[in-house]
């Protein structure tokens, strides 16, 4: 393993900034953003909340459009192609609520 790899290991293990949730119904570690985004539609723009999930690709080994994360009690769909960080460590997943 990397330095870089143990980190991102230590901050996914971090209780202030990392929480478990159900993907595809098993427990795995996430950190969650919920960042607004402006959506333009032709001359129409909307402002939306979002949820994006980072999970950590050794527990997650392909995330797929349409898989369910719960968390709490809240359920959320991933909408579009998940990304890798650069390290390739990390999946960033954007989601909808479901």
């Amino acid at each position: 393993m990397t330095a870089f790899a143990d980190a991102i290991d230590d901050l996914f293990a971090d209780p202030n900034l990392a929480v478990t949730v159900l993907y595809q119904g098993r427990p795995v570690r996430a950190l969650v953003r919920r960042p607004d985004r402006d959506v333009q539609f032709g001359d129409i723009v909307l402002h939306a909340a979002t949820s994006v999930f980072e999970i950590r690709v050794s527990e997650v080994a392909e995330p797929a459009e349409g898989d369910t994360i719960i968390l709490g009690d809240e359920a959320f769909i991933v909408q579009g192609t998940p990304t890798r960080d650069a390290e390739r460590l990390v999946w960033s997943i954007d989601t909808r609520p479901g």
